[in-house]
């Protein structure tokens, strides 16, 4: 494991070499060479392009602990086939301008169709989600399409919706029973045809731009992606001027705190549990602030849905915890800015 304890610019090649010097730099030329060719290097942040950075761990795919948190993770879920990730190193960043914590090394298109469609069984996955979303599920996903219906202030019939990284489309659905016109985009060829099925327009990548959407839903996508920053500018050519995108992620208040700790035996959903960065698929971890700076540069604005039009649309109040999530959560996305939700406005372009 390597810690370094300042934000530093990437490396640069002096003109003179001392011994200190020398060592310094190849260890980061080392650092710098790529020895398995199913992972890509990012070399700047994917979120504001800064290159200034401090890695904050790093640990061999193929070695304890991340091989065994790796087993763990996936063999209920598929597999895992090791083959594709002898010599890699899972690196951790975190940008020292807009503080997104990301991984240096990420699969490649090919490996990430592995993972997600080999590794991940679409079968069980489906089968997992028919049995845990439950109508707490289905009511968070009404509750929130009717808000924003009513922030757009148009017809339901009228509002046109783009689900990207639909899933097995289940918000894009729930947005065609209110009646809007409902799209989305998905790369799974099982979950495509799921979504035709139930009527779903399904669209692919170099479509969006033909599009004016009224609002783009991202809902645990923008941890996964590559280049994060140039898919928000892609989604926003899809966008209507003063149309709306949803960006959600996964977001811990304590994440120093368990980077501190690094236990990685710690199962999903407990204190001390490192999934928000977990290897290969949640490859950025996004701040509030690193959501803003990506926002500004793809000329997007943070908006936010009135406190009134948040309250009148709550559903499920039918336990104590939801009725206390209902009462505060207006307030907490409105006032004290939750850290990983955030609605962002297409700053008028000139093109409609």
């Amino acid at each position: 494991m390597n810690r370094i304890n300042r934000f530093k610019p990437m490396a640069r090649q002096p003109h003179t070499l001392g011994r200190p010097q020398l060592h310094r730099f190849v260890r980061q030329h080392m650092e710098n060479t790529m020895t398995n060719s199913w992972f890509v290097r990012r070399e700047e942040c994917p979120a504001c392009t800064s290159l200034s950075f401090a890695t904050i761990y790093q640990s061999r795919y193929d070695r304890p602990p991340i091989k065994d948190y790796l087993v763990d993770f996936y063999s209920p879920q598929g597999m895992v086939e090791s083959e594709y990730l002898e010599g890699a190193t899972y690196v951790l960043r975190e940008c020292g301008v807009c503080g997104l914590i990301y991984q240096r090394d990420v699969p490649n298109k090919l490996l990430m169709e592995r993972i997600y469609e080999h590794w991940i069984d679409p079968k069980k996955v489906f089968v997992r989600h028919l049995s845990q979303d439950g109508l707490e599920k289905y009511s968070y996903y009404a509750q929130e399409i009717m808000q924003i219906i009513s922030y757009i202030g148009k017809m339901p019939s009228e509002v046109s919706v783009f689900d990207f990284g639909m899933g097995w489309g289940k918000w894009a659905l729930m947005a065609k029973a209110f009646g809007c016109d409902s799209f989305g985009l998905e790369f799974s060829i099982e979950r495509i045809q799921y979504a035709k099925g139930n009527g779903i327009k399904v669209i692919n990548w170099d479509e969006i731009p033909k599009y004016r959407f009224d609002f783009i839903n991202t809902e645990q996508v923008f941890e996964h992606l590559q280049d994060p920053l140039q898919t928000l500018r892609h989604l926003s050519s899809g966008l209507r001027t003063n149309g709306i995108l949803k960006i959600s992620v996964p977001g811990v208040n304590d994440i120093r705190r368990r980077l501190k700790i690094m236990d990685w035996s710690s199962p999903k959903g407990s204190k001390y549990s490192l999934n928000p960065v977990a290897p290969l698929e949640h490859i950025n971890y996004f701040r509030r602030q690193s959501l803003v700076q990506m926002a500004t540069q793809a000329s997007l604005e943070e908006t936010i849905i009135p406190i009134k039009i948040q309250y009148k649309y709550l559903t499920d109040w039918h336990k104590a915890k939801r009725i206390l999530g209902n009462l505060f959560s207006p307030l907490y996305i409105n006032i004290i800015k939750k850290q990983n939700y955030i609605l962002l406005r297409k700053i008028n372009s000139g093109r409609d």
